[in-house]
């Protein structure tokens, strides 16, 4: 089920993955923030280009919606070849990789989302094939089987994950470069937004571009999607400008609030400070509590949370910050439940 949760909110419904094709970056030099990992792949790059050669490996790691798809394609873009997609859950045996392994050309780029949930067998398979560009097929079952090998073209995979920590070493390992990205800053998110709506043809303002990136995560998924449901609103309530108070009216109507927290957050946030008193309370009980599965609120809402200084994990469970208690208009507790003593310890 976590797994599903994930791939859920990394692919989104069809037509708002249709929508985003439209608005991702082409080069390196349309791509904003992450300046760090940009720097990187334009000396990876450029020495690829004049060698003449396939670029190394990569291995793209961080939470959902911040370009992993995007820089991938920068790459096949780049270097003036073509990209083929594909996710760790749809290769399920080793004639499935072999058989996307074979389609190649020199110097394309095969991009593998969700790596980390490759099948072993899988994996096992994808090790010459990264380090030799060889790949061994074995032919028939049983006493009369035998193993080729196959020479491949020299490709460069990007793998994409979520998970960092699921990834094995040798597979990790054998990557030329391991990035993880991070979350954008506000600033970052107004000029992905103001591009963003340049292409989608949206009359946004300086002060409303601004609003939906400093709602939007920090990431640039959830400021286009943003965009979208503001520029919807602003053409059946407005005249179709997008300015500060229709931003600030839109993403209000669509549950979104000051912080960016949504409708399931702010449950969860009233579910630690009203009905258990801040916590700390366990996973179990607060996801009944709020009608989710454990691995939604763990996964999905609890990171968000958590870098917003609005919830803590504790060895006894979750924890509600004095900022989540006045977030939601609530008074404080005068004393942290995290600070509270474990019955039994001394001190």
């Amino acid at each position: 089920m976590r797994e599903e949760l994930l791939r859920a909110e990394e692919v989104g419904d069809e037509a708002e993955v249709t929508a985003d094709v439209s608005l991702r970056p082409r080069t390196l030099d349309e791509f904003v923030g992450q300046r760090e990992l940009k720097a990187h792949l334009e000396i990876i790059l450029e020495a690829a280009r004049r060698r003449a050669q396939a670029v190394d490996h990569i291995l793209l790691a961080g939470p959902p919606g911040l370009g992993k798809t995007s820089l991938a394609s920068i790459v096949a873009s780049e270097m003036g070849v073509t990209i083929h997609i594909t996710s760790g859950p749809a290769i399920e045996r080793a004639g499935d990789l072999a058989a996307m392994l074979s389609q190649l050309g020199e110097g394309d780029v095969l991009f593998i989302d969700e790596i980390h949930r490759l099948p072993r067998v899988v994996e096992e398979v994808l090790y010459p094939a990264m380090e030799d560009f060889q790949i061994d097929i074995v032919l028939g079952k049983g006493p009369a089987a035998r193993s080729i090998r196959l020479d491949l073209p020299r490709f460069t995979l990007v793998g994409a994950t979520t998970r960092t920590g699921s990834i094995t070493g040798p597979l990790r390992d054998r990557f030329g470069l391991v990035a993880r990205l991070d979350y954008y800053e506000p600033s970052e998110l107004e000029l992905i937004v103001t591009r963003a709506a340049g292409i989608l043809g949206v009359q946004a303002d300086t002060d409303g571009a601004r609003e939906i990136a400093r709602r939007a995560r920090g990431t640039p998924r959830i400021a286009n999607r943003l965009l979208r449901r503001v520029r919807d609103f602003a053409e059946v309530k407005g005249d179709g400008t997008v300015d500060l108070a229709t931003a600030a009216a839109g993403l209000a109507l669509f549950g979104v609030d000051e912080r960016g927290l949504d409708k399931v957050d702010r449950s969860i946030l009233s579910a630690i400070c009203e009905r258990f008193g801040g916590g700390p309370v366990g996973l179990s009980t607060l996801a009944i509590s709020v009608g989710e599965q454990t691995e939604t609120v763990e996964d999905v809402y609890e990171p968000f949370l958590i870098q917003g200084g609005l919830l803590m994990r504790t060895p006894r469970g979750r924890v509600a910050t004095a900022a989540a208690f006045t977030h939601l208009g609530l008074t404080p507790p005068r004393q942290s439940p995290a600070e509270e003593p474990i019955p039994g310890l001394l001190g």
